[in-house]
């Protein structure tokens, strides 16, 4: 893990690889560590990149809330400092949101993306800010069983793997979720979404709490000539639950634009 100073918060990463960059951005109350379970399904020699949104991971947490803007311009310096043009960036859920703002502001840097398990506009901001106050309150303990349930199905919430994943929400700081959640809240990318034109693979699950698939199919159809994946017996997570399914749908996706 390294970290980069960027706007004045230092910003944690991993940059592994020299081929073409595929950059990773995680969700709400995750980490890098949400996409470890991909990783041995793509294809080699690509230049993998992945990091800690402010607020989560290993982070600087600065004091909130944050606007959606702000992380854009964190992952647009990213890539500024690390020289990336041209990658492949894959948003789970709020890292979908960023995409989707970074691809309007630069396209230099983005030359397709993946919207996973995400939307233009998720949910209300009276249900974000009031998830932002309830955490600040009360931290993130009586916020886990309900996330669970929106992010696995209930077979793998009763498999030994799913205390991993309930313990990496545990073990966010309540200061970043709660500013992320206003990120959230202030966000409606309907209109400049639409306006974009490159290439875009939507990726959905078929038991997601969170982005259901009807709401992913919304905004990827938003993006003239765009892909629709939809994988089974899946819950927000898709990445986590169903790496493998989800590997091949990105592999596919990264064969048929030349990004290999």
């Amino acid at each position: 893990m390294k970290t980069l100073n960027l706007n004045g918060v230092r910003i944690a990463y991993s940059d592994v690889g020299t081929g073409a960059p595929v950059v990773f951005a995680n969700a709400l109350g995750t980490d890098m560590r949400v996409w470890d379970p991909v990783l041995d399904h793509l294809p080699k020699g690509l230049r993998i990149v992945r990091y800690d949104m402010r607020g989560h991971g290993q982070s600087d947490c600065p004091p909130g809330p944050y606007a959606m803007g702000t992380l854009v311009r964190d992952a647009e310096a990213l890539l500024d400092a690390l020289n990336i043009r041209d990658c492949v960036f894959v948003g789970l859920s709020l890292g979908g949101m960023v995409a989707q703002g970074l691809a309007v502001k630069r396209l230099d840097q983005v030359r397709a993306m993946v919207l996973s398990n995400t939307a233009a506009k998720i949910g209300t901001a009276k249900m974000w800010h009031d998830r932002a106050d309830a955490v600040l309150r009360d931290g993130l303990a009586p916020v886990l069983d309900p996330t669970m349930e929106r992010w696995f199905t209930k077979s793998f919430r009763a498999s030994p793997q799913a205390s991993f994943w309930r313990d990496i929400v545990a073990n966010q700081r309540p200061e970043g979720y709660a500013a992320c959640c206003h990120a959230i809240a202030g966000t409606d990318f309907y209109t400049p979404t639409a306006s974009l034109t490159l290439p875009t693979l939507g990726i959905a699950a078929s038991h997601d709490g969170s982005t259901p698939a009807d709401m992913v199919r919304e905004t990827t159809d938003l993006i003239k000539g765009s892909q629709f994946a939809l994988i089974q017996n899946a819950g927000h997570l898709a990445c986590v639950e169903k790496p493998a399914t989800y590997g091949g749908h990105l592999t596919s996706f990264l064969n048929a634009i030349g990004h290999v």
